[in-house]
């Protein structure tokens, strides 16, 4: 009977910190990175998923160029802040583009 009752709080418990730790649902695992200006590096680490980002760094007049989906999520690359506009992209994970793509928002899926 005591080894019941100690396996029955081993496993709750093992439960209730599976529950307690935090998850990736929210947010695509891994870097997403860009160059603005002359190349200058900049990237995102684990962004959250479906929330429209505007790159830092990308400006009205320089706009971030050559992105790297090196995360597990597919990105869309907007030419306009806001993710508005009929300029986009859809970068599959893994999904390296050259410095022609011009670039000022992102959302993950």
């Amino acid at each position: 009977m005591r080894r019941l009752r100690i396996a029955t709080v081993a496993a709750v418990s093992a439960g209730a910190l599976l529950l307690a730790l935090p998850t990736s649902a929210n947010a695509a695992t891994g870097e997403f990175l860009y160059k603005v200006g002359p190349g200058l590096p900049h990237g995102l680490t684990d962004p959250p998923s479906e929330e429209c980002l505007n790159l830092p760094g990308a400006t009205d007049e320089e706009p971030g160029h050559s992105p790297r989906n090196l995360t597990l999520s597919t990105a869309t690359v907007f030419l306009d802040f806001n993710c508005e506009g009929d300029v986009y992209y859809v970068m599959n994970p893994g999904k390296i583009l050259g410095v022609r793509l011009k670039v000022r928002s992102v959302v993950f899926s």
